[in-house]
């Protein structure tokens, strides 16, 4: 990696997001997609479950900001964990999961991935 002194931060407005890999039951809005790094949103409604995916090569952060986030994975998709505001969960590269929002409110999260590739694959179900 070679080191730029000069290189200056910059932002994105959270007007500038723009749709982005579509799960059904899901909306992602990415705020950029640059080298090995993808970072965004995704909002679920109330009671809303996603369509199985995962991530390729990429690791996935997810910081809950509002709701509840319950990620089911694993063989036959029976390893549950759930968070809510100020949690972090992981998605391991390669973990066919899917999402939901159990509560009564929105949820909403923000998303950092690192990794190559397609950012999201739709799945027909865990293995």
């Amino acid at each position: 990696m070679t080191l730029d002194p000069a290189q200056p931060c910059s932002r994105v407005a959270a007007d500038e997001l723009v749709d982005a890999d579509p799960t059904p039951g899901m909306a992602r809005r990415v705020a950029m997609h640059r080298d090995a790094m993808w970072s965004g949103t995704v909002d679920t409604e109330p009671h809303a479950t996603s369509g199985w995916h995962h991530h390729g090569d990429h690791e996935t952060t997810l910081f809950v900001l509002s709701g509840r986030m319950r990620m089911e994975s694993g063989p036959g998709g029976t390893e549950v964990v759930e968070a809510g505001p100020g949690d972090f969960l992981r998605v391991p590269a390669g973990a066919v999961h899917r999402e939901s929002n159990p509560s009564d409110e929105p949820g909403r999260a923000v998303i950092v991935r690192c990794g190559t590739g397609e950012p999201t694959v739709n799945v027909d179900g865990p293995a």
